[in-house]
């Protein structure tokens, strides 16, 4: 079980209590929301790295749609993946280990960390 489907199977399970319909929603935005900051933060990385070194790859235009079709495919590969039996699956794995250990404050504070620091880094340099 990757570190992906940790967070996705705690949020799952502590927004199941309260929202029993949207939880699955919950997690998989919550998810997804996650890994497209992480593509942010590295795209902006590596785009003002490569603009300190001279490097001119491709315009931003292209890097917005570029970014735009991947958080699309992102979304779409977790849907895919968290909306059906491997929910299922995964939920079969979770019942040996019940607490995973990760505290729900700091999980709904990471994503607006990373693009906090993402906007910083835009920002800066």
């Amino acid at each position: 079980m990757n570190f992906f489907n940790q967070l996705y199977l705690t949020v799952f399970n502590h927004f199941k209590a309260r929202y029993k319909q949207k939880a699955n929603s919950i997690a998989l935005y919550y998810v997804s929301i996650l890994q497209i900051a992480l593509l942010l933060l590295g795209g902006i990385f590596f785009t003002k790295f490569l603009e300190q070194m001279k490097v001119v790859v491709m315009s931003s235009t292209n890097s917005v749609v570029l970014f735009c079709l991947i958080a699309l495919f992102i979304h779409f590969k977790n849907w895919v993946n968290y909306s059906g039996r491997k929910r299922r699956v995964l939920n079969a794995k979770l019942t040996n280990k019940k607490d995973l250990g990760y505290s729900m404050f700091i999980l709904l504070v990471l994503p607006v960390g990373i693009i906090s620091l993402s906007i910083l880094l835009l920002k800066t340099v």
